[in-house]
């Protein structure tokens, strides 16, 4: 299943692609688009997980303490231990990516490691473990490689616009080609994708309640520091890190973080009541 998902995303997303090859340079924007599509489709089926990685700047994590929890979370969830990385980044963040299971991988902040306690980060863990558990990885990081380039040549256009004082109109189909691609995203990662990945993280750790304070926490600091860079990869964090401008909003697929936290007490509640 998430190989269809992954060859009808890909599909939709390289069409846009060569539209706006062909709307910026005619035929020969649509050769040059065409392999470019064909590179960036065969990288981000191989090496999207490193093209991730390498855009944040993430290195391998060494901390034996983190290895053995994510090795103990692994065990519960059934799958391969996935590979530690971290991001110099003093916001708290994660994220998970690679193309399986057994390729997992996980991602995450000095400022989560500085910032959150030890069941909170764990809480965390558990979460991206569970993406990767679901599946949900190589939609999402096939994604953020291809609409990444969509959102950057959309960007491209919009600022273009004012230093060339061309009339938007003449470029309006290409200003419309970005927010397809966004909602071909946001039908590929449904909203209720984090919702899950909270519900099955909460499960595997056993401490729901720490999962939704650390969700509350980074959500804090995501509030105060929003990061820059491309809005494209935004799904791909526990929580979304990139400010909210326009292009941030429409690639966005995080349903809101009290809603998610609302959840996570509830089932708190509810285990904690016993049967």
């Amino acid at each position: 299943m998430a190989f269809v998902r992954t060859a009808l995303l890909l599909g939709f997303l390289t069409g846009i692609f060569l539209g706006i090859g062909y709307l910026l340079g005619g035929s020969a924007g649509l050769t040059l688009a065409l392999i470019l599509s064909l590179i960036l489709n065969f990288s981000a089926y191989w090496f999207s997980d490193r093209i991730v990685l390498s855009v944040y700047g993430a290195k391998p994590l060494k901390d034996p303490e983190l290895r053995a929890a994510v090795s103990k979370l692994a065990r519960k969830a059934g799958i391969p231990t996935p590979k530690l990385f971290v991001i110099e980044n003093p916001v708290p963040n994660a994220f998970a990516t690679g193309r399986s299971p057994k390729h997992g991988v996980i991602a995450v902040t000095t400022g989560l490691l500085e910032n959150l306690d030890a069941d909170e980060v764990e809480g965390v863990l558990s979460h991206e473990i569970s993406h990767i558990k679901n599946r949900d990885i190589l939609v999402s990081t096939v994604a953020a490689v291809m609409a990444g380039a969509i959102a950057y040549l959309a960007q491209m256009v919009w600022f273009g616009l004012y230093r060339d004082n061309r009339s938007v109109l003449a470029l309006l189909p290409v200003l419309i080609l970005a927010p397809l691609a966004a909602t071909m995203i946001r039908f590929a990662i449904s909203r209720t994708r984090e919702f899950l990945a909270d519900r099955t993280g909460a499960i595997i750790s056993g401490k729901p309640e720490a999962l939704a304070s650390a969700l509350r926490k980074i959500s804090g600091f995501v509030k105060t520091h929003p990061s820059e860079g491309n809005p494209a990869t935004s799904h791909m964090w526990i929580v979304n890190p990139i400010s909210s401008d326009f292009f941030s909003r429409l690639f966005s697929t995080h349903p809101p973080v009290e809603e998610r936290v609302r959840r996570l007490e509830l089932m708190a509640r509810e285990t904690s009541k016993g049967p």
